[in-house]
């Protein structure tokens, strides 16, 4: 839980959540490359980039199995089992984008609760946020091996819920459609980016408060607007 006074007040939003790849870590192409190479190995008709990246931000079964739509069940273990693998031989090469680490802190510095929201694994989040540079930056998580997967409403509602925050005082940043249409399903507002997995042509019908262009563009539109 957040230690930071709760008593000095955000101009708009208490709590900001963020996805994890594509819109904090530049992790789109690693992770297309690896649901590609993991439905090759077991057999599957390859999805497109385009069609691999759509997935992104889903839990990873669901996400597998619907870019992997000829894969059968009993094969899940072993697609599942292929994708950890590729994507570990890619884990070093994978940062944060340029710009975020400052946004963060200045947005700590403007007493908002940060948290984060994303498909990833509990396993995998806590390994990135392992990191010297994260260390105490974010209040609070939820991943999608520990409650429902985007685009359902309850990791931002059990965000709600720790923090006592009102779903009008919530915002929902990410770069897919999946995130906006869980911050939608949640009664909260979103802002979508449009450097990741999914282009900015999908997230007008969802109503987003903003779609940034890069990092830049996120960091001076949360100063002037959050």
């Amino acid at each position: 839980m957040s230690t930071v006074d709760s008593s000095v007040r955000p101009r708009r939003f208490d709590l900001i959540a963020f996805d994890w790849d594509g819109t904090l870590f530049d992790s789109t192409a690693a992770i297309t490359r690896s649901i590609q190479a993991a439905v090759r190995d077991v057999g599957g008709t390859v999805p497109s980039d385009a069609q691999a990246s759509y997935v992104i931000g889903m839990a990873l079964m669901p996400a597998l199995a619907h870019a992997a739509p000829d894969v059968p069940q009993d094969k899940y273990p072993e697609l599942a089992n292929r994708y950890r693998y590729h994507y570990l031989q890619q884990q070093e090469q994978v940062t944060l984008f340029d710009g975020v680490l400052p946004l963060l802190q200045a947005l700590r510095e403007r007493h908002h609760w940060l948290a984060v929201a994303t498909g990833k694994s509990r396993r995998g989040l806590n390994e990135a946020l392992a990191t010297v540079d994260l260390k105490g930056v974010f209040d609070g998580s939820r991943t999608a091996d520990e409650t429902a997967g985007k685009p359902h409403p309850l990791m931002l509602q059990e965000l709600m819920a720790e923090f006592g925050v009102a779903p009008d005082r919530l915002l929902m940043i990410g770069d897919t459609t999946h995130d906006l249409e869980m911050a939608r399903n949640a009664g909260c507002a979103s802002l979508a980016v449009a450097y990741g997995a999914h282009g900015s042509e999908g997230f007008a019908p969802l109503g987003p408060l903003h779609v940034a262009q890069t990092v830049a563009d996120l960091h001076a539109w949360l100063l002037a607007h959050a």
